[in-house]
């Protein structure tokens, strides 16, 4: 069997991480959001509210979001020597940082969640067990040759 063609690992990507955030990115989320941490609570998972400026619910949002990091994932897989789980989890952590210091603050959000703890620990949790998701869905959706060679 051919391993699959950079066009294929990266739709396969992308299909994989917004898979990734209906699974465990939401695992997580619900996780916190039962626990209700002091600082660390969270709304119910799956928010169906509206984001700027299309109106699309938030989630749909999160799943194409996360698709596109995961498209990039995808491409990068033949490069990976790592667990994929561990590159996965690296993967998360790019997330939380893009968001901290790119996304917050185009958003009008203070930088770095305000450089509260809190906000920290509970992106580093959501993205870093979406990530932990890609790098287990992502293997699993490619052709048997390409994640072996991963």
């Amino acid at each position: 069997m051919r391993s699959a063609s950079p066009a294929a690992r990266a739709c396969l990507g992308f299909i994989a991480a917004a898979i990734s955030v209906l699974t465990f990115h939401a695992a997580m989320w619900e996780a916190l959001h039962l626990l209700a941490l002091p600082g660390m609570g969270m709304p119910p998972p799956y928010p169906m509210g509206a984001t700027r400026p299309f109106g699309v619910p938030v989630i749909v949002s999160l799943c194409f979001w996360g698709g596109l990091y995961g498209a990039a994932f995808g491409l990068l897989l033949p490069r990976f020597t790592a667990p994929l789980w561990l590159c996965g989890l690296g993967l998360g952590i790019v997330a939380a940082l893009v968001g901290f210091f790119v996304v917050a603050p185009l958003k009008g959000a203070p930088i770095a969640g305000g450089w509260m703890w809190q906000s920290w620990v509970r992106s580093f949790l959501i993205n870093g067990f979406w990530g932990i998701g890609v790098g287990i869905i992502a293997p699993l959706l490619m052709p048997r040759r390409t994640a072996l060679r991963a």
